[in-house]
């Protein structure tokens, strides 16, 4: 069962404009999901570069940022939900597009395939399934452009700057989760640690200096509204950070559930979430079907997943806008001419190796990158 309390450290019901909501406190903080990082100001005015200086300064003054109220959440908790980022017409595409899908829905019945252990209470009726949907980016047009959008979307593109650093790319190919009442959940899963213990490098947390790294972060798209108890998405806050591994009970909720969060979010809400932080999803509860797209980004030059190689599917990769096309980019340096996506800019920004360089490479090695 989902704790009585779950949802209501994450509920807000003030109806306002994108803001955030954070765990534990209650705490609403208003207005400041889209706050835009405060540039230092300088007094001069004058020609030359100073002149330069404060025109940067009051571009980047409005350029779209991660407050530093989200980035502490983000610290503390290993999570973050953002409301409100999706407006009701771009959840509505998205549904419809999964409507006209529908079909291709495939149920995870066979065990070999189940995610919770028999008989755990994260495992539903023992009957339902988690049913995955994948292929989005590249159905045919319209229904792909929803799922495309979300590659680079201007209300997003702030916090997978900074949240995965410049350069950031799409790691594990997206896809749709849908349950139904009685779905059976997902143990709980992900963490900086091995079950035995030892450090995992694939899943890792660090923030330095003020500089924040995931070496995945998941993006959980919220298509269907997840009330208090309704089930779904669970985490385990603060354990992007832990030093021991989680208790076998709690892993398939045997015990200790008192600890899991379930947040209360609405369609059109993002979950953003490190990899490194342990979550899972209790079974589904509600009447209504729940529906998330799921997407994993990573630093430039980090992979986990390998869809990427040799290419993407062909089809998703016709009709991309370019900052779209950037963030599938392979891993490899952000100096070695990789498209960089910036906040608010409608091209990706190359900081190009010299033509000297790479020739000399050609001459080397034979290819014009070493």
């Amino acid at each position: 069962a989902v704790p009585a309390d779950a949802g209501d450290r994450l509920h807000c019901s003030t109806g306002s404009a994108p803001h955030l909501c954070v765990g534990f406190s209650g705490l609403c903080h208003r207005g400041l999901s889209h706050v835009a990082r405060r540039a230092r100001r300088t007094s001069w005015q004058g020609s030359g570069s100073m002149a330069r200086f404060a025109t940067a300064a009051a571009v980047a003054e409005q350029m779209p940022a991660m407050s530093e109220e989200e980035k502490f959440f983000f610290d503390l908790e290993g999570f973050l939900v953002v409301t409100g980022a999706l407006t009701p017409e771009e959840v509505a595409a998205a549904n419809a597009a999964i409507d006209a899908h529908a079909g291709e829905i495939k149920e995870r019945q066979d065990p070999e395939l189940r995610n919770t252990a028999k008989d755990s209470p994260l495992a539903g009726d023992g009957v339902g399934g988690r049913r995955d949907l994948g292929g989005m980016l590249g159905w045919q047009k319209p229904h792909c452009d929803p799922f495309r959008a979300l590659l680079a979307h201007p209300k997003l593109l702030p916090y997978l700057v900074e949240l995965c650093g410049p350069g950031f790319r799409m790691d594990h190919l997206p896809f749709v989760i849908s349950q139904r009442r009685g779905s059976e959940g997902f143990s709980l899963h992900g963490g900086p640690l091995t079950k035995a213990g030892r450090f995992n490098p694939a899943l890792q947390y660090r923030c330095v200096n003020g500089q924040i790294y995931n070496s995945l972060l998941a993006m959980s798209v919220q298509l269907s509204d997840h009330n208090a108890g309704d089930g779904g998405f669970c985490v385990l806050p603060g354990t992007h950070k832990m030093n021991f591994p989680v208790p076998d009970a709690l892993v398939h909720g045997r015990n200790f559930q008192e600890h899991l969060l379930q947040p209360v979010t609405k369609a059109g809400d993002v979950v953003f979430f490190s990899e490194a932080t342990v979550h899972g999803a209790f079974p589904w509860n509600a009447d209504h079907e729940r529906r998330i797209a799921l997407y994993r980004f990573a630093p430039a030059i980090v992979a986990y997943g390998r869809s990427y190689s040799p290419s993407w599917p062909l089809e998703m990769l016709e009709g991309l806008t370019a900052n779209q096309r950037a963030v599938l980019e392979p891993p490899y340096a952000e100096r070695l001419d990789r498209p960089v996506v910036r906040p608010g800019e409608a091209e990706p920004e190359v900081n190009g190796r010299s033509l000297e360089k790479k020739r000399f490479d050609q001459e080397v090695f034979g290819t014009a990158y070493f």
